[in-house]
């Protein structure tokens, strides 16, 4: 299929928008890969009709206000991506795609206002803790209020965990330093679940790994690039190329799937810019925590007291985005005593996808329901992924449904398998 897209018109993107379109051969392999098409089961609703819509609104054969309700309905997960077997970068084109029609559209006032809050409040953490703090007290007003704000409100944690800043070092133990790394700390998860971090700083350490944190640091941009906010993406992104120096440095790790993979499309996002070099060495060097130490090899953790059945789940932007699969299966197999269950519709979103469960809350909630009943099928003591975002939504509909079973980061696991805090020096 030969496009006619002007990718001239379309700036840097242009030929990876096109190249995308025209690697699609509409074989329909997509679509069992596809959460949204399973959820809603239309064509315009699968990656490849999604491509279609696309295609047509480029080359100005279709208006934007028919192809954008399908397009805002995509989550964004990369499912497709694995699964098609003539190698179409989905994520180029959808990417580039909503900042070509966020350009161009006029959103409704409450959409405005969602995305607004979003972008400006969790890539901050104390801007978040400070929204979280106003948000309990608004709790007896949601039926009232509309879905966003629901979905919103339903995220809010009971409470915001202590937190207290990371040190510029961390230094390796044993004596002989095996390796030395930077550490992404990551915005939200700062407030959410800052012991994920802790508890990555004492692993890397127990395997000898000296890690950097530089104090300078920001969010990796990820959430405001994959909604079309590019400028905003780009000014975040500056801030890290700015603040990791690489010299010295093993590789740049994240312990969260969505910042990696955000991290990793620095230079399609600094395509056709003076930072272009400085943006494709930097995401070169990023790896995620699990893919480094599986690479590194790790020491073995004790024997555990006591046995434990652990469902693991994909983070879509770890399994699909990034490729990484079996390093934290490998990780986690390494703890004695650990039986690790596969969770059916595995590489099914759990529907949280950056801001997603909060602009398309409807449909993040069905995909959440699907994925904890999918978990709780498995009969699993503990669910244990790699994304904070898949963390809370995970959990916020187990508890709906009554469930108590923990969710915890890989990296927490195995922190606890090495004895944690207690088992530190």
């Amino acid at each position: 299929m030969k496009h006619r897209i002007p990718v001239e018109s379309l700036g840097p993107r242009g030929p990876a928008m096109a190249n995308a379109v025209e690697a699609c051969v509409h074989c329909g392999f997509c679509l069992a890969a596809c959460p949204t098409y399973l959820t809603f089961g239309q064509e315009m609703d699968s990656p490849r009709g999604r491509i279609v819509l696309m295609k047509g609104a480029l080359e100005g054969d279709l208006p934007l206000e028919q192809v954008l309700p399908h397009v805002d309905r995509c989550l964004g997960c990369m499912g497709c991506v694995p699964a098609c077997p003539s190698g179409v970068q989905y994520g180029d084109l959808l990417t580039s795609f909503r900042e070509f029609s966020e350009n161009r559209r006029k959103r409704p006032l409450l959409d405005r206002l969602i995305r607004a809050l979003a972008v400006e409040t969790l890539p901050h953490p104390r801007r978040l803790r400070v929204a979280i703090f106003l948000a309990k007290p608004a709790r007896p007003l949601r039926r009232f209020l509309p879905a966003p704000f629901r979905a919103m409100l339903d995220l809010v944690p009971e409470r915001v965990p202590s937190w207290s800043p990371l040190p510029a070092i961390h230094p390796a133990q044993g004596g002989t330093r095996r390796a030395r790394v930077a550490l992404l700390a990551g915005c939200a998860q700062q407030v959410l679940a800052p012991e994920i971090n802790r508890a990555t700083l004492r692993v890397l350490a127990r395997n000898g790994v000296e890690v950097v944190i530089p104090p300078d640091q920001g969010c990796c941009g990820a959430l405001p690039l994959h909604t079309g906010a590019t400028e905003r993406a780009r000014t975040l992104a500056r801030v890290n190329l700015r603040a990791f120096d690489l010299t010295d440095l093993d590789a740049v790790v994240t312990n969260s799937a969505g910042c990696g993979s955000g991290m990793h499309d620095y230079p399609l996002l600094f395509a056709g810019t003076d930072e272009a070099s400085r943006a494709r060495a930097f995401s070169e060097r990023v790896q995620d925590v699990s893919t480094f130490l599986d690479e590194l090899g790790i020491v073995p953790p004790p024997l555990a007291s006591n046995p434990c059945t652990v469902a693991y789940h994909d983070a879509c932007h770890l399994a699909h985005a990034q490729g990484v699969v079996g390093a934290p299966r490998r990780l986690l197999e390494s703890v004695p005593g650990l039986d690790l269950v596969p969770i059916p519709e595995g590489e099914i979103c759990c529907g949280s996808a950056g801001t997603y469960n909060l602009e398309q809350p409807e449909t993040g909630a069905k995909l959440g329901s699907r994925k904890a009943d999918a978990i709780l099928g498995t009969g699993a003591e503990l669910v244990v992924t790699g994304n904070i975002g898949c963390i809370v939504q995970i959990r916020s509909h187990l508890d709906r449904k009554g469930s108590l079973l923990p969710v915890k980061h890989t990296m927490e696991l195995l922190d606890s398998a090495y004895g944690g805090v207690e088992g530190m020096a």
